[in-house]
């Protein structure tokens, strides 16, 4: 397998509105995270990826953006973020920018003069088409609920924008689009920027003519109607051709509709598109067939088949990430650990298990203390478009809406978006004003300062786990094996290379499980303080990585 620094390395995903506030506004920005740089390399990431930074007007925190070469005036200066990438690379770590080119906001130059008329030289930068009978184009469902169609009276006809109306969608058919992109890239590599994570970039592609959806199944709508168009990999490839060749930095695809049938087209070591991507293979696991909000239960033998199934699908020639949470989906002991008496344990097991996959794993802010999801009383505290889009569809189709805030407090995306906890002063230490959204109630319990305080903490055993993975390549290029794939309660698997064997055995329950090694091994990490007493048992959500004895 080659071997590359961008697989070697760990990145931390910073959520800039939530992660720190420097000037008191209650926003999170860019001279709070320089505050912070001391923390994180000390926690011992390597690659800090940023969400969107962009000047934006903010219809989906800053995935709606209206220009890509000046920074977000709530996040603070171009001057602010040039200090900021001289400080992260000061400190030996790289900076991704998140490239969001499937949509700009309607507040785009661009945008404003294509809606102007049918004529204008931009209207082709994105998709018109009149109406169909006197309705849209077709029936496709946005992501964030109602129609992908929005009617613009100027001109009489629509607009396509597969997220909120606010995100029309560009046409990369037109070359002058994609030059323009590949423009706004070579612009912030220059700065020295050392790679982007690419939003949705596997919908950029449409399929022509555009035909009605034939599933009412919206997963199914995503792999069938909007990702892996015809035109896909020719549009990678151009952008690898003429921008990421130029440069030696690093390319994550974000990926619905990317399965393991089609994964090695997009990171294949011979096809010069990505070096990895974020799959949803585990992640869209409860949604049910009405998206994030029509929530079906997990199956935690199918949970542990993903991880088999893409390891398989991208083998020795391909590479993807690995991450179980980020500014999109819930947080991690909350959806597949337990939030409760073993918050810490299960923090931790899920620390060895980010760490001890094959692929470049991602933390999310604030999984390095072990934060939880947020229950909010009512649906006016949450702040996501999502959410209230989909509040106001529930409740036109007369939905119990009791149950619909029961779903949101499961897999609302602003259970990860609630303020960073540093302390356990007014609003978490996070802003001296008030937080645009409201903090979660347990800061005073699980905080950075209190983490630093407890050399025991989830923080200390994530610091560890990344100093144990990278003393240990195995970890990293090692072969993957599920040794128990039909267990109901343990996931344990084997990581093996010509050097080691490594087992790694995750007891995925409140109760004690009974197991026996077949080999003589030693232990050498656990998220227990001890192995004492039952050898052979796992007490409940413990896990421990041996290594054979030969």
């Amino acid at each position: 397998m080659n071997k590359n620094w961008w697989k070697e390395q760990v990145i931390y995903q910073i959520y800039p509105r939530s992660f720190k506030d420097s000037n008191g506004d209650g926003i999170g920005d860019l001279r709070g995270i320089l505050e912070k740089l001391d923390y994180l390399k000390k926690l011992g990431v390597d690659i800090l990826w940023l969400s969107p930074i962009y000047q934006s007007p903010n219809d989906d925190n800053g995935y709606d953006i209206s220009d890509y070469y000046n920074i977000m005036d709530e996040f603070g200066t171009m001057a602010d973020f040039d200090e900021l990438l001289a400080g992260v690379h000061a400190r030996g770590m790289k900076l991704l920018m998140d490239l969001v080119v499937n949509h700009t906001s309607d507040e785009h130059q661009w945008f404003e003069e294509s809606r102007k008329s049918k004529d204008n030289p931009y209207r082709d930068y994105y998709h018109w088409l009149p109406a169909e009978n006197g309705k849209p184009p077709t029936n496709w469902r946005s992501f964030f609920a109602g129609s992908t169609w929005e009617y613009d009276e100027k001109t009489e006809e629509y607009y396509l924008h597969l997220f909120t109306k606010k995100q029309p969608d560009l046409n990369w058919e037109n070359p002058k689009v994609r030059e323009e992109i590949y423009k706004l890239m070579r612009f912030w590599l220059d700065k020295g920027v050392d790679g982007f994570r690419m939003d949705v970039i596997s919908v950029i592609s449409k399929r022509f003519p555009l035909a009605d959806a034939k599933s009412e199944d919206f997963n199914v709508i995503i792999n069938d109607v909007y990702a892996n168009g015809p035109r896909m990999h020719e549009f990678l490839q151009e952008m690898h051709r003429e921008v990421m060749s130029k440069y030696d930095v690093m390319t994550v695809g974000e990926g619905p509709g990317i399965d393991e049938q089609v994964v090695l087209d997009y990171v294949g070591k011979d096809r010069k598109e990505l070096n990895m991507v974020f799959h949803f293979g585990h992640m869209f696991m409860d949604h049910g067939p009405g998206g994030r909000f029509d929530v079906v239960d997990k199956n935690f033998i199918d949970f542990k088949k993903v991880f088999t199934n893409w390891d398989k699908a991208v083998g020795e020639e391909g590479w993807i990430n690995i991450f179980l949470d980020n500014h999109d989906f819930p947080r991690i002991v909350s959806r597949w650990g337990n939030d409760g008496i073993y918050r810490e344990a299960s923090a931790k097991l899920f620390a060895m298990l980010l760490l001890s996959m094959r692929g470049t794993p991602c933390l999310y802010q604030g999984t390095e203390i072990g934060m939880t999801n947020v229950a909010f009383d009512t649906i006016e505290d949450y702040r996501d478009v999502e959410i209230h889009n989909f509040y106001k569809q529930a409740k036109a189709d007369g939905a119990d809406m009791d149950a619909f805030l029961k779903a949101v407090h499961i897999n609302g995306r602003d259970n990860v978006r609630t303020p960073m906890h540093w302390n356990n002063t007014s609003e978490a230490g996070f802003t001296d004003g008030e937080p645009w959204i409201k903090v979660n109630p347990n800061y005073p319990e699980i905080n950075v300062a209190a983490a630093l305080d407890d050399p025991n903490s989830v923080f200390y055993f994530y610091q560890k786990m990344l100093k144990f993975r990278k003393a240990n390549p195995t970890l990293i290029y090692g072969s993957y094996q599920d040794l128990m794939p039909e267990h109901e309660l343990l996931f344990c698997y084997a990581r093996q290379d010509a050097e080691h064997t490594f087992y790694i055995i995750f007891n995925f329950s409140e109760k004690e499980v009974q197991f026996e090694w077949t080999e003589s091994v030693e232990q050498l990490i656990g998220n227990y303080q001890t192995v004492k007493g039952k050898e052979n048992w796992l007490r409940p959500w413990e896990g421990r990585i041996v290594r054979r004895l030969d």
